[in-house]
């Protein structure tokens, strides 16, 4: 799905989207990832049907026009529309971003990210295109599921501490290059991201099934105080932890 996307730079909107009719059906059938194409303006120019189901939409064409803070929930879609303006403006990738979205309904998902600006003959950009994949279930069949399995239940286990890559290496008896391979490849992750993620699940189920303080909460999962807490709460999510536990209370 990646390179498919390259193919289409230089590229020129219309004849792109006008392209991609003959495949929508099968952009729609993808119910685990979502598809979309923005034009300049970061507005909806193509979407598949996953993503207007789950933003609470009955058809894909009802999002066309719309920007990401006008379909997600009102504390979310500001922060993808920004998203999408940095890409725009700044012409760069954003690859494998591990998220946690908020569809219609509150539901959250796990997913990775990846925007990729479109550029025209002269190098302009006029628009994006762009994934975001559910995280799958491990690939359970891998040669080294065993090792990485152990990686995954120390890291679920010690969070709330610092955990160092040298542990993880230890444990599972692979070079740091193997240990990041086969994490890639069995969990769709980095060691580091499966740190993060294991903290910021734990730090979202306190926030908002406890009334612990947020600072005791940052603590609790594995950060020294509460401005990195929040820092990589919002990197995460798009909300400070306050905001998060507010939006969802």
């Amino acid at each position: 799905m990646h390179a498919s996307l390259t193919d289409f730079t230089p590229c020129d909107l219309p004849t792109l989207l006008t392209s991609l009719q003959p495949i929508a059906p099968l952009l729609d059938s993808l119910a685990d990832l979502v598809f979309f194409i923005k034009d300049r303006e970061a507005r909806y120019a193509f979407v598949n049907q996953t993503l207007a189901r789950r933003c609470g939409f009955s058809h894909s064409h009802e999002l066309l026009g719309r920007t990401a803070e006008m379909v997600f929930p009102e504390r979310f879609g500001p922060l993808y529309t920004r998203q999408d303006h940095q890409v725009l403006g700044s012409g760069r990738e954003l690859t494998d971003q591990l998220e946690l979205h908020l569809y219609y309904g509150n539901q959250a998902i796990w997913c990775l990210t990846h925007k990729l600006a479109l550029l025209d003959a002269q190098g302009q950009v006029v628009g994006l295109a762009g994934i975001s994949r559910d995280l799958q279930v491990p690939q359970s069949s891998h040669p080294a599921f065993d090792r990485l399995a152990a990686v995954d239940l120390h890291i679920r286990q010690h969070f709330a501490r610092p955990i160092s890559l040298g542990e993880l290496t230890a444990i599972a008896g692979l070079s740091v290059a193997q240990l990041e391979r086969h994490c890639k490849r069995i969990f769709q992750l980095t060691p580091r991201q499966m740190i993060h993620k294991a903290r910021l699940g734990e730090a979202s189920a306190l926030l908002l099934d406890s009334t612990l303080p947020i600072t005791d909460i940052a603590l609790r999962c594995g950060y020294t105080d509460h401005s990195a807490f929040s820092r990589q709460f919002r990197a995460l999510t798009g909300l400070s932890p306050s905001q998060y536990r507010a939006t969802h209370r």
